[in-house]
């Protein structure tokens, strides 16, 4: 039976990374709601319109909106053999809908949480900077650019700021996340299947931590 992959950490966990590498090395397609979330809300109809609202208040998008979006996502053909989830579930409702989702698709779910705390946490999102032409990530407190506010590779470039990555947003998402997320990791531990990860330590160690996990459940 093959797997789906649920990776839960707070925003600026390292989630979005730790999912891509899985991707490119376990070849175990990222689906990323937020990133979907974001291009939608860029379309300007009126489900772009209600996201845009939703993500500018800081606040999580809907259940059934969020779900919708993932079972067109998953329904494709890259995803038959497994995926990895970034962003979904973030509440108990959705992980029942995941439940209902994953005997659909003759899979089983495993979840692993990325551990960084919370101070760490909102400086990895509010120094968050991004280069306008190539897309390349920064961040003020542990990759700064080498001219401040400007992009090394394309000198002159001032790097932008994402409009939710603000002190004040990015402390309503935290506490969201506190909130209505934190519950999530208890329903995965009671059914024996969560496992964490350490966040805090470099990119290449959590990755080999996760890809045992994934081999070996």
């Amino acid at each position: 039976m093959s797997k789906i992959i649920v990776l839960v950490g707070a925003p600026g966990a390292g989630k979005g990374t730790q999912a891509r590498l899985i991707q490119e090395r376990l070849k175990l397609p990222q689906i990323s709601t937020g990133d979907i979330l974001r291009a939608r809300a860029e379309a300007g109809d009126p489900l772009g319109e209600e996201i845009r609202a939703v993500q500018s208040a800081g606040m999580l998008a809907p259940d059934d909106l969020v779900m919708r979006v993932v079972q067109d996502r998953t329904a494709r053909a890259d995803c038959k053999d497994g995926y990895v989830l970034d962003g979904f579930p973030r509440t108990l409702a959705q992980a029942m809908m995941l439940e209902e989702l994953a005997r659909e698709q003759h899979k089983r779910i495993g979840a692993v949480a990325i551990d960084v705390p919370l101070d760490i946490l909102e400086k990895r999102t509010t120094g968050r900077r991004s280069c306008p032409v190539c897309g390349e990530i920064y961040n003020m407190y542990f990759k700064p650019p080498q001219s401040n506010e400007t992009c090394d590779h394309h000198k002159g470039v001032k790097l932008v700021t994402r409009a939710d990555d603000s002190v004040e947003k990015v402390r309503v998402r935290l506490e969201t996340y506190e909130r209505k997320t934190q519950p999530l990791l208890a329903y995965y531990e009671e059914s024996q299947r969560l496992q964490r990860v350490d966040g805090t330590k470099d990119r290449e160690t959590i990755y080999r931590e996760l890809e045992k996990i994934i081999k070996d459940s």
